[in-house]
């Protein structure tokens, strides 16, 4: 399994004071695990915007603080801007490589599915990872779930129909459905479909005018109370 190398720096800087570490283009960071203490860090935006792409949260991160030793990491919990999308914290969560970790592997689908393909069926994706337990050696990138055992409508592919790769088993109820593929909507469906959201539209429509027409009325009885007065 490829490994990734991202240099860290110790952090002084802590609340709102960080936001000047963002703006000089780094990223505030915290390790924990691995038997340590929690540590507030650093990490230059670039070069981690580069490893968390390659590496996503299943992947280890020789993470080297001050210069030091590297450290054997997962990237875990990255916050991003909800306006720009940048990063703007990020977890590592440092693992010891003699025990057994959990973590969430994503999913992957490969090849097609005859019954897409041939019969126009609909691709229903049920599950984006899989939670595994293992060493973290063991640990891989992405999971591959093949789709050309679906060969008709209905088909569909359980967790226990995969085989986990060496050292790891998967934590998910076996029973979970990762794939299925689902016969595409007939026309009289998609018009039924059309009309039952035409009828939701009239029926706002006629709750909007009744709420104004209460909101004209409202005065005029506001007046007869006065002169009633």
């Amino acid at each position: 399994m490829k490994t990734f190398n991202l240099a860290a720096t110790s952090r002084k800087i802590t609340g709102k004071a960080v936001g000047t570490l963002r703006r000089s283009g780094r990223v505030p960071a915290v390790v924990y695990g691995g038997g340590n203490a929690v540590r507030n860090l650093e990490v230059e935006a670039v070069a981690f915007g580069k490893i968390y792409a390659a590496a996503g949260e299943s992947s280890l991160v020789d993470l080297a603080v001050d210069a030091g030793a590297p450290t054997k990491a997962l990237i875990q919990d990255v916050q991003h801007d909800p306006v720009t999308g940048k990063v703007i914290h990020a977890d590592f969560r440092a693992v010891k490589m003699t025990e057994k970790l959990k973590a969430e592997v994503p999913v992957v689908f490969v090849g097609e599915s005859p019954a897409v393909k041939e019969s126009g069926g609909v691709l229903v994706k049920s599950l984006g990872s899989i939670e595994v337990e293992c060493l973290p050696g063991d640990l891989v990138h992405e999971i591959e779930v093949p789709l050309v055992s679906l060969k008709q409508f209905g088909d569909l592919t359980r967790l226990r129909d995969l085989t986990p790769p060496p050292g790891i088993v998967f934590v998910n109820d076996p029973e979970t459905v990762v794939v299925s593929v689902a016969a595409p909507r007939s026309e009289e469906e998609l018009k039924s479909l059309e009309g039952a959201v035409e009828v939701k539209v009239e029926e706002v429509g006629v709750v909007e005018k009744k709420k104004k027409e209460e909101e004209e009325a409202a005065p005029e009885g506001e007046e007869k109370k006065k002169e009633a007065k």
